[in-house]
């Protein structure tokens, strides 16, 4: 009987532990087809999953990882067959549903979508749901009217995953990308993957904020939410959008109507969870295109699953730069 390993997170008592385990095929979830999967990848809920009061998990045990990409073994829907290279990000996966961080894993056919031309299945990862997120978010603005022309675009929290990726796509694109990020040594990386001014936290989010501030973006990608976002809408110039993806800052924003109707500024929401799938097909072939950028290599770190439980730990203490993809082959 086909042996594999996964890394499981169990809870006890009030704490959640991770173990490397030893499984069949048997012990998969229910799905429609079966995945041998190359490579996850590491991401800010990856870690939230290990954190009990997080609420990211719906029932312990369960194999984390929201993202993978692999070839199909087994196939149970006439869309997919074997020996297809597929991609499969969020939805319940890693949350609900035993995720990526496992040698074989087993999901729903309406999860997957095929790995578009001009990505390797190892590309794909360095994306995972961050570099996704972050093309929603561009895809989005560029749908909301914003050109290179327009002027500068802001990426907050900058060093993350959704923050590198979205840098580098936008300077792909051709936009004036300036990055705020609350690690001063990390400029010099920043810039390397394409922001043209790199700014701290406080430059962006001054401790005393008035509703309306003087117009420095034409839009922005912001992954922290909180007072940053709050900042960021009081600055934006006259029209200007910001899409909005996390809460690493907080859920609460401390602003006012008066950007949305004295600038007419639109807050755009960015779900990759349950994005429809026509969405998600159509970003993901942007990013195998137009979104790649060339310094790819310059954003992602490689781990092993057993090198994974010091990686989860790290992302939640803002240790982890850029991308970190774990190699199942390792």
């Amino acid at each position: 009987m086909l042996t594999f390993r996964a890394l499981q997170a169990i809870k006890e008592e009030d704490q959640v532990k991770t173990k490397l385990i030893e499984r069949n095929l048997e012990d998969l979830p229910q799905g429609d087809v079966t995945i041998k999967v190359a490579y996850s990848s590491v991401n800010y809920k990856d870690g939230l999953a290990t954190i009990p009061k997080s609420k990211v998990v719906q029932d312990y045990p369960i194999v984390p990882g929201i993202d993978l990409s692999g070839t199909v073994v087994d196939s149970n829907d006439g869309r997919f067959q074997e020996g297809d290279e597929v991609i499969v990000t969020s939805y319940e996966l890693g949350v609900a549903h035993d995720g990526g961080f496992s040698e074989y894993a087993r999901v729903k056919a309406d999860w997957i979508v095929p790995l578009p031309d001009g990505l390797t299945l190892k590309e794909a990862m360095v994306f995972g749901t961050a570099g996704f997120t972050a093309a929603l978010s561009v895809h989005r603005l560029e749908q909301n009217g914003l050109a290179p022309e327009d002027g500068p675009v802001l990426v907050q929290g900058a060093t993350g995953g959704v923050g590198s990726m979205a840098v580098a796509m936008l300077a792909k694109r051709g936009y004036q990308v300036v990055a705020a990020t609350g690690k001063d040594s990390e400029s010099e990386y920043l810039q390397s993957i394409g922001a043209q001014e790199v700014l701290s936290r406080e430059d962006v989010t001054p401790e005393k904020m008035r509703p309306l501030q003087s117009q420095r973006w034409s839009a922005a990608v912001d992954p922290v939410g909180g007072k940053p976002l709050a900042s960021v809408l009081g600055s934006l110039k006259y029209g200007g959008s910001v899409a909005v993806s996390g809460l690493t800052a907080g859920v609460e924003v401390p602003t006012t109507v008066m950007p949305f109707i004295l600038r007419g500024v639109d807050l755009l929401g960015i779900d990759s969870v349950y994005c429809p799938m026509n969405t998600r097909r159509e970003v993901w072939d942007r990013i195998a295109n137009d979104l790649k950028p060339e310094v790819l290599n310059s954003i992602e770190q490689e781990v092993s699953l057993e090198e994974l439980p010091q990686t989860l730990q790290d992302i939640l203490q803002s240790k982890v730069r850029g991308r970190t993809i774990v190699d199942l082959s390792k």
